[in-house]
């Protein structure tokens, strides 16, 4: 998985940040700016021209779509007999925005972040560094080099595929069954549809209360809507234990 001399890293803009995605990931970075973009909050962001800033938000953006192929196609290979509403969940539970930050402080993601803003004001700042660390290695790599680090770097050795299949995250029927308790209408709407034919995704948001309170984009509008349902948990777990 080596494909860089780490004699090329002596030469690197940003030494430090090779070894530990070497140390962790076990390759050393082709293009390091890529990276160094990748760890970059939008608190953070350098103007590049005319009030132009660059953050990883675009990284994000594209590593969230890598990351869902890649994990779609995994559970698509592990569960043979599955139906397609299994596979949306499934996939919904793994790149949820929790359990993407719960994955990035478990790969020490976390400290590699440049950031003008504490984590605990930005709950989703370490998952959108993974997503974008995923970005960034399918622009450096390609997409099967990202499939593999994904596999057998992350999925592989940090999740419990089986614990996680038992668990309860059908966040849509959670977030239903709070809505009927607390008296508040909740109504999904997809709102845009990104790409066509088998790539084609879709952007629902999620209303509460008649305010906009989250979105998600996936693959299927169930697979949007779990996310976006997953979403407004976390804020709502967040704010009643603040």
């Amino acid at each position: 998985m080596n494909l860089v001399s780490p004699f090329t890293v002596l030469f690197s803009s940003d030494k430090k940040l090779s070894g530990s995605i070497r140390n962790i990931f076990g390759f050393y970075p082709g293009n390091i700016f890529l990276y160094q973009l990748a760890f970059r909050h939008k608190s953070a962001a350098k103007e590049i021209v005319n009030g132009i800033k660059m953050s990883n938000e675009r990284l994000e953006y594209l590593g969230d779509a890598v990351l869902s192929l890649i994990i779609a196609d995994y559970l698509f290979k592990k569960f043979p007999y599955k139906e397609e509403g299994f596979l949306t969940e499934m996939r919904a539970r793994i790149v949820s925005r929790a359990q993407l930050n719960k994955l990035s402080v478990k790969l020490g993601l976390n400290a590699l972040i440049k950031s003008e803003t504490y984590s605990h004001q930005c709950k989703s700042m370490h998952g959108n560094a993974f997503e974008a660390f995923v970005g960034a290695i399918y622009l450096d790599r390609g997409y099967e080099f990202a499939k593999k680090v994904v596999l057998t770097r992350v999925i592989d050795v940090h999740l419990d595929i089986d614990k996680l299949e038992n668990e309860d995250t059908n966040f849509k029927s959670q977030l239903i069954e709070w809505s009927q308790k607390e008296k508040v209408p909740i109504e999904f709407k997809v709102i845009n549809e990104i790409g066509n034919g088998y790539g084609k995704q879709y952007l629902v948001e999620l209303l509460i209360n008649n305010e906009v309170s989250a979105d998600g984009r996936d693959f299927s509008i169930k697979g949007a809507e779990q996310i976006a349902a997953g979403k407004a948990l976390e804020k709502i777990i967040t704010d009643n234990h603040s």
